[in-house]
């Protein structure tokens, strides 16, 4: 009987300590820390159309800027936005400067080792935008993997991990922007520029109809998506269930409108050019 009565004392303390545990997990969690505090901090880099850019008045704009007021309303909190640029976005998130990444950021193994990502929000692949004068020479992507070409890519992004897996043979140049990369095609320095299909063919329609090519056949799969530091479920939790509800929601259907408003309609573009 005694034996009994310290087994059901065990189970019963054993019991409290998962929840204590649980709550402790849940007071420690980003998610209640942005609740508390009653803003949301999101880093991102301007200059990815149409994810993030300043607009004419200098106000950061885009797809991921309106995804982010979609989960501050949500959250029922302030949305703040910090600049950060890519390539120290990862450390700016592990040193907690902003709460979560919201910048057309990829899913990557290698970068999963250090950060979590939630379900994918968009699927987007890298394509090429080709100088005009090779139209004759280069028909597809596999005809730019030769030493006589140069191909641009921003520094650090996906753009770059491809030209480099795709064009062995060919010079790679990396630029600290976009835009850098990009110009370097529109005056003839370089052949090509990679870069992701939206952000190509809105640059396309904005200035390259007349000076480039868009080989617009994804050369890759990049399911993007929000990322969060590791450790932190109740967070991931919540945003995974913020995209199943958007997505499947066809009353406010505001997925899609997002989509439409960035990637179809063209409007934004004269608040940026």
């Amino acid at each position: 009987m005694i034996k009994k009565f310290i087994l059901i004392l065990l189970f019963i303390f054993n019991i409290n300590l998962l929840l204590a545990d649980d709550i402790n997990i849940w007071k420690k969690s980003t998610l209640n820390e942005i609740l508390e505090r009653g803003e949301l901090r999101v880093g991102l880099e301007p200059g990815y159309m149409p994810f993030e850019m300043k607009d004419k008045r200098g106000r950061i704009i885009g797809y991921d800027v309106d995804m982010a007021k979609a989960i501050a309303k949500a959250m029922d909190v302030k949305l703040k936005i910090i600049p950060t640029a890519f390539d120290g976005i990862i450390a700016g998130l592990l040193t907690n400067k902003f709460d979560i990444i919201i910048a057309g950021m990829t899913i990557t193994q290698q970068r999963n080792l250090k950060i979590n990502f939630s379900d994918p929000y968009l699927v987007v692949g890298q394509t090429i935008l080709l100088n005009k004068k090779f139209k004759d020479e280069i028909k597809t992507a596999k005809n730019l993997d030769n030493e006589k070409y140069t191909i641009t890519a921003k520094l650090g992004q996906t753009g770059e991990i491809v030209a480099r897996k795709f064009f062995k043979s060919a010079k790679i140049n990396t630029f600290d922007t976009e835009a850098e990369a990009v110009a370097e095609v529109l005056n003839g320095k370089a052949a090509a520029f990679v870069n992701d299909q939206p952000y190509n063919a809105m640059f396309m329609d904005a200035k390259g109809k007349d000076k480039l090519i868009h080989l617009d056949k994804s050369l890759t799969y990049e399911p993007l998506a929000f990322a969060v530091r590791k450790g932190d479920p109740d967070f991931l939790n919540w945003l995974n269930n913020f995209l199943r509800q958007i997505k499947n929601d066809k009353v406010i259907n505001l997925h899609e409108k997002l989509y439409k408003k960035w990637f179809i309609e063209t409007d934004w573009l004269k608040k940026v050019q």
